[in-house]
């Protein structure tokens, strides 16, 4: 693990060879304990930046403006829209979804890993745009599992949980389109390997030759 100061000085590397920043994909149907995963994944590696998404639907209990989306109404999001502003979007459960595209292209230039928590469809449509981007795709150890959470959450009603129990069939049938898979049986396994992918893929030769480019130059020197 960094340092503050170790982090500072890498970020400040990073920006001087002008490295671009690492676009990663985080995919997992409702309930499968993304969001959880992602708060502890942003307290443990400081290299990461979240995309914050905008949506139309209602801040849920613990939610807040700014922090977990940018909530706005439906005539808000819709002149973004039309305005080209997001990366990709999407409608779910009767809600949009959008990821703005000049934020994303802003941090990523600046040398930052951005994350972005999408669906399948929207990481089909961030792909087209950046094909480097590192999709990764939580998976519940077992349907049952999933919808105990579901049900526990205590937030749906039956009716709802079925619901999102189908749309959680689809989701799992794109697993095959992502790079990685996690499956998030115990909590901290699951931690545990998402770090090691955003670091081992940090690791790759580019990006090492490009953050430490005095040290290749001497050693081939």
């Amino acid at each position: 693990m960094h340092g503050e100061s170790g982090v500072l000085v890498e970020l400040d590397i990073v920006k001087e060879n002008n490295v671009t920043g690492n676009l990663f994909i985080l995919t997992a149907p409702s309930g499968a304990g993304k969001t959880s995963l992602v708060r502890a994944l942003l307290a443990r590696d400081t290299l990461v930046r979240l995309s914050i998404s905008y949506t139309t639907r209602a801040p849920r209990p613990g939610e807040e403006n700014g922090r977990d989306y940018h909530f706005v109404d439906m005539p808000k999001f819709m002149q973004m829209l039309a305005a080209g502003e997001f990366l990709e979007s999407a409608e779910v459960y009767g809600n949009r979804y959008g990821t703005s595209e000049q934020w994303i292209r802003n941090a990523l230039a600046a040398g930052d890993d951005v994350l972005l928590e999408i669906d399948w469809q929207g990481a089909a449509q961030v792909r087209r745009l950046f094909p480097d981007a590192v999709g990764v795709f939580i998976l519940p150890p077992s349907l049952e599992v999933l919808q105990q959470r579901l049900i526990g959450r205590g937030q749906d009603s039956a009716e709802v949980v079925a619901c999102r129990l189908a749309a959680a069939r689809e989701d799992i049938s794109h697993v095959g389109e992502f790079d990685y898979v996690i499956i998030n049986d115990d909590f901290d396994t699951a931690l545990a390997d998402m770090l090691a992918v955003f670091r081992a893929y940090r690791l790759r030769i580019a990006i090492q030759q490009a953050r430490h480019a005095a040290l290749f130059t001497s050693l081939n020197s």
